[in-house]
């Protein structure tokens, strides 16, 4: 079984080139047209007030454009942008150093957001609502507690696991933004796009073919059509055709709806070793060799889209479209 940390198709690893391809702007934003005009909308309003634009939750699976959103929103606003993701957020200080640097209006990120300790989310919930940083300072006797004023800022939180989220957190975002996988026509744009930043020539029909495997994900379109560029180098081609592309995605074993090997793997460990189910997440984990979270998070979120699985009471089930794709008969 490939480790997590090496599947090509994972959507967490990070796009090593995503700062040269990011959209900067709403306009250049492909997809997820309502979104946007909701958001332009906030924006506008709070530019027009000259006021702190409200909290933003962007939650989805991983590699759908949160941290984009968060860039764009803070470049539309005319702001400063600070990042940060909560793992890295283990005390108190650690918030605090932040939040006393952040100058008026400005937007501060913050990745995984539903991993914040419990002391550090209790700390941001009087941030949010009246611009205060309460904290204390001292251990024992000694301790007291310090009021620090804050100057109007507007948070972006983004999750994968809304799930995971407290509803004292929650309720305090006042514009709660979803996004989900992208129509292949869509990637398909955001495949032109990026591959004219690029400097690399895709045909339409390529880049059509390329989307279909992109598991509806923008960050997997492009770190596909970064390796079909190299293919298409090695194969001494100035431009990247659909041979150029079939040759990539049978390289790199990923098929014509974007499955990789893991996810064959998985839906054939559930037909083969429990009938194609109903089987509880634990014994899927364990067959698989893989962790609960990653099966949840990464793994079936796109098999559910296609059909392919479904997620009931008493587990998980390969549904008949699912045994078609492999070949199976139910």
């Amino acid at each position: 079984m490939m480790d997590k940390n090496e599947r090509f198709l994972d959507p967490n690893i990070p796009d090593e080139m995503a700062a040269t391809i990011r959209p900067k702007t709403l306009d250049d934003f492909i997809g997820h047209d309502a979104l946007k005009q909701n958001l332009s909308v906030f924006v506008s309003a709070a530019r027009s007030r000259a006021e702190a634009m409200d909290h933003v939750l962007l939650y989805g699976p991983p590699g759908l454009g949160k941290t984009t959103l968060a860039h764009i929103i803070a470049n539309e606003l005319g702001t400063n942008f600070r990042a940060t993701s909560a793992p890295m957020l283990t005390k108190q200080g650690d918030l605090a150093a932040i939040l006393t640097a952040l100058e008026p209006m400005d937007v501060l990120f913050i990745d995984e957001i539903h991993r914040l300790p419990t002391a550090i989310e209790e700390v941001l919930y009087s941030a949010m609502e009246d611009y205060k940083l309460d904290i204390m300072l001292g251990e024992g006797p000694t301790a007291k507690s310090v009021r620090i004023d804050l100057p109007p800022f507007t948070l972006v939180g983004a999750t994968t696991r809304t799930g995971l989220l407290s509803n004292p957190l929650r309720d305090r975002f006042g514009i709660d933004l979803r996004l989900s996988f992208y129509p292949a026509s869509d990637l398909a744009k955001i495949i032109m796009r990026s591959a004219n930043i690029l400097g690399t020539k895709i045909d339409e029909n390529g880049a059509k073919l390329l989307a279909g495997s992109s598991r509806g994900t923008p960050r997997i379109a492009n770190r596909l059509l970064k390796r079909a560029r190299d293919f298409a180098a090695a194969m001494g081609k100035d431009f990247i055709d659909t041979d150029t592309i079939k040759t990539t995605l049978h390289q790199l074993h990923i098929d014509e709806v974007g499955l990789d090997e893991i996810d064959r793997e998985y839906i054939r460990a559930i037909i083969r070793n429990y009938a194609g189910g109903p089987v509880g997440i634990d014994n899927l984990a364990a067959a698989l060799s893989e962790p609960s979270d990653t099966i949840e998070d990464v793994i079936e979120p796109y098999l559910m889209q296609l059909g392919f699985v479904q997620r009931t009471p008493r587990g998980r089930v390969v549904t008949e479209n699912g045994y078609k794709h492999l070949g199976f008969e139910k």
